[in-house]
Parts: C-alpha cells; structure tokens; sequence
C-alpha cells in the first residue's frame, strides 16, 4: 500500500497528523507532511485508512 498526499487540496484540518503521527507531521503553516516514502511500513495500514477516511478534503488517497 502508498500513501499519496495532494498537497494543493490540504486544508490544514490535522486530523491524518492526530489519527497517524507515525505517518503524517505538519509543516510550520499547519499543512499535512507525508513522512514515508513508498510502501506503508508493516502494521500501519490501518492508521493509513483511517488517516484517509478521515480527511475531509479528500487529499489522502491510498494505492494497495
């Protein structure tokens, strides 16, 4: 699985950041920040859906 993250569409709500820090940070004006590159590490799959599930500007999108 990849995360794919628009940052055009990221309006700065948090929550992939609150629901999966281990794959989100926020930059210094309060946009999502992906931290992994490539496949979602083992075990965080869920915290990716939930991330994806939860961004009410549809700017996460997931690739299996």
């Amino acid at each position: 699985m990849r995360i794919h993250l628009d940052r055009d569409a990221c309006q700065g709500h948090n929550r992939c950041y609150l629901l999966a820090p281990e794959l989100f940070d926020v930059d210094d004006e309060g946009y999502a920040v992906l931290l992994v590159e490539g496949d979602v590490p083992a075990g965080l799959e869920d915290k990716a859906r939930l991330a994806a599930d939860n961004c009410p500007e549809y700017a996460i999108t997931l690739e299996d």
